[in-house]
């Protein structure tokens, strides 16, 4: 059985861990009981009543945090003439076409997000198997798959961020840093919670947030209470 650090352990008793509370307590209470050394990434997890097995219940897409998740993001785009020169003056990290796919299929993933225009998909298509399982496919549901490529990579350096229901119906997505206050960390969880509200499913019946959970990289869950999720 893995050993739970004395930090842990004292987080764990600093605040009561069957508590329900509303998000603002729940994102203060986060950062009070951080002690990393670290600015540790603050994370949500939402449990949907959602069933991924049907196409009709999948929910998958991306939205801009008003103040970012605190990290910069690495972006390559693929993408031929006027559209890789627009992504370059955008500030794009990496562009390129034949030259990224085979040093992608020689095993480099040094980017963090990856943009193509939809006519380089043919090509970037032949990469599924290997950018897929590390969530770096470009995707039209995500807005990675775009003519639009300067606001593609200005969302991304923004703080942009991609949510995917997994197969239990969960939705895991960082909405900043412990060295954010919290009136940031509230209106990025905000934006995230309405987003999702939003995305919910014709087809899914009854509650459709069963369970919320927020914790910094290092510490404890602390709960939201679904009611108030919103």
């Amino acid at each position: 059985m893995p050993k739970v650090g004395k930090k842990r352990q004292d987080a764990v008793k600093s605040y009561d861990s069957d508590q329900l509370f509303e998000p603002a307590e729940a994102l203060a209470t986060v950062k009070k009981i951080a002690s990393a050394k670290f600015d540790e990434t603050v994370d949500v997890a939402f449990r949907l009543g959602i069933d991924t097995r049907h196409a009709d219940q999948q929910i998958r897409g991306a939205v801009v945090l008003p103040h970012g998740t605190g990290k910069s993001k690495t972006v390559l785009v693929f993408a031929k003439g006027e559209k890789a020169k627009e992504a370059e003056q955008s500030g794009a990290d990496y562009v390129g076409a034949e030259d990224m796919v085979a040093k992608i299929e020689q095993g480099w993933f040094d980017f963090d997000v990856a943009v193509a225009t939809p006519d380089m998909m043919g090509m970037v298509g032949k990469l599924g198997r290997v950018l897929g399982p590390k969530g770096l496919m470009p995707n039209p549901k995500t807005g990675t798959v775009t003519f639009e490529v300067a606001r593609a990579i200005k969302e991304i350096k923004a703080g942009k961020i991609t949510y995917r229901a997994d197969k239990a119906g969960i939705i895991h997505a960082p909405i900043g840093r412990v060295s954010f206050d919290e009136n940031q960390l509230f209106e990025n969880y905000q934006v995230l919670a309405e987003t999702l509200v939003k995305a919910k499913p014709a087809a899914a019946k009854g509650q459709y947030i069963r369970s919320v959970a927020v914790s910094s990289t290092m510490g404890p869950a602390v709960k939201i209470n679904p009611i108030k999720a919103h």
